[in-house]
């Protein structure tokens, strides 16, 4: 189910000079944020909340995770040099498995870690406002980075979608149209995040039971899904 030589060369794909920049870029944006509106404003729990659920769960997160989430296959598949790795004696399911949890790994340590940094700076983490985000930013990695990697192993035009789906999506609709939320990884993590802070700071438009379900089920399907398609792909190579 995890193969390492598979993990290596992923991770060096995703965190290249380039790359790294570029997923390095929003968490930086984030903490100086923090650190600008606590140095103006001081400590508030209302507005910790908001620039953690505004701008670090809403936007952040979701973009790593095309970055990584895409990056981990999807420019493989794209100049064909994923056709040297399926000629390796590795089950497809291991190498889909490997580069999933390589990419929730990147979308954790790019996004979780700023946004619990983030969150102590803004308030201290007054009413578990910090690790209730850092909680939701977790849980949404995994279901993120799933969706993403299956979204690099059906279209050539990966990152495109998936920015479409994170900035329209979750950042507009997610956050704003009633009907859109309880299809939204956000709205799903902040669930789990409700339950951790106990208060009324973080909510969500959709129950903790629905979203555990949600989570796991997005999950599960997009991770067998990919694999099923790269399993054609292995199929129409060998033809």
């Amino acid at each position: 189910m995890y193969d390492p030589t598979v993990a290596r060369l992923t991770y060096r794909a995703l965190l290249g000079r380039r790359r790294a920049l570029i997923l390095g870029a929003l968490p930086l944006l984030l903490i100086v944020i923090s650190v600008a509106v606590r140095a103006l404003g001081g400590a508030d729990d209302q507005t910790a909340a908001d620039v953690l659920g505004g701008f670090a769960l809403a936007t952040m997160v979701p973009l790593i995770g095309v970055i990584a989430g895409t990056g981990a296959i999807g420019p493989e598949i794209d100049d064909g040099s994923v056709v040297y790795l399926l000629s390796k004696p590795i089950k497809r399911s291991t190498i889909i498995h490997t580069k999933l949890i390589v990419a929730i790994a990147v979308t954790m340590v790019f996004s979780a870690v700023p946004t619990l940094i983030a969150g102590f700076v803004l308030n201290g983490n007054g009413q578990q406002v910090a690790v209730a985000y850092t909680v939701a930013a977790l849980v949404a990695s995994i279901a993120y980075s799933a969706l993403f990697l299956l979204l690099g192993t059906v279209s050539r035009h990966a990152v495109v979608f998936g920015l479409v789906y994170a900035l329209v999506w979750e950042a507009l609709f997610g956050s704003l149209v009633p009907g859109a939320r309880t299809l939204s990884v956000q709205q799903w993590s902040l669930a789990v995040a409700q339950k951790v802070s106990g208060g009324d700071l973080v909510t969500s438009d959709v129950g903790l039971t629905t979203a555990t379900v949600l989570l796991a089920a997005v999950t599960v399907l997009a991770t067998w899904y990919a694999g099923q398609k790269l399993r054609s792909l292995t199929l129409a190579g060998e033809e």
